[in-house]
């Protein structure tokens, strides 16, 4: 199957995980790796599981599935991935794995389940993924990935006293 392993399975978004979606999007914790500015509310969420439902990923630009353990029916993360340009064959992707899941090879297993998915089956081209500096971690699990810096972006995004640089990384599919 091609969105499963033997660990981990990544599926599309169902009205039932608003809950969990509403807890991740709203922890300002993690707000710090996207460009999250304000919570969002249920209601935002419902209509974009709603949308995510009914729109073609060409459509809509973007694709997140859940991150299942595959034994357990435990939703422990999301993979993304967004700006999805069909004519140029690239895609940016970027995952969430819950805190108390993290440290386990999930992110690993989802980024290859999820590489395998967009090179072999929406036959993109490359995948690219912007990552701050000091996010060490995320910077670490898309190196073992494969993925390449291929940049820098300086004071690409704004701290609460500072500026910090971002790391773009991709992986391109030479098959």
């Amino acid at each position: 199957m091609v969105l499963k392993n033997s660990y981990i399975s990544l599926r599309a978004v169902e009205p039932e995980d608003l809950d969990q979606l509403y807890g991740w999007e709203n922890s300002t914790a993690l707000w710090v790796h996207g460009n999250t500015l304000a919570p969002y509310s249920k209601l935002i969420l419902r209509q974009y599981i709603n949308d995510a439902l009914e729109m073609d990923i060409f459509q809509s630009k973007q694709l997140r599935l859940m991150i299942d353990l595959t034994d357990e029916k435990v939703t422990i993360g999301t993979i993304d991935l967004y700006e999805i340009d069909a004519h140029n064959r690239r895609a940016g992707i970027g995952i969430l794995i819950d805190e108390a899941f993290r440290q386990k090879g999930y992110a690993s297993q989802a980024l290859s389940l999820m590489g395998d998915y967009a090179f072999n089956f929406l036959y993109l081209h490359q995948l690219y993924a912007y990552i701050s500096v000091s996010n060490t971690n995320s910077i670490r699990l898309f190196e073992k990935a494969g993925y390449k810096e291929v940049g820098i972006f300086k004071d690409w995004i704004q701290r609460v006293d500072k500026f910090e640089d971002v790391q773009l990384s991709q992986l391109v599919n030479n098959k």
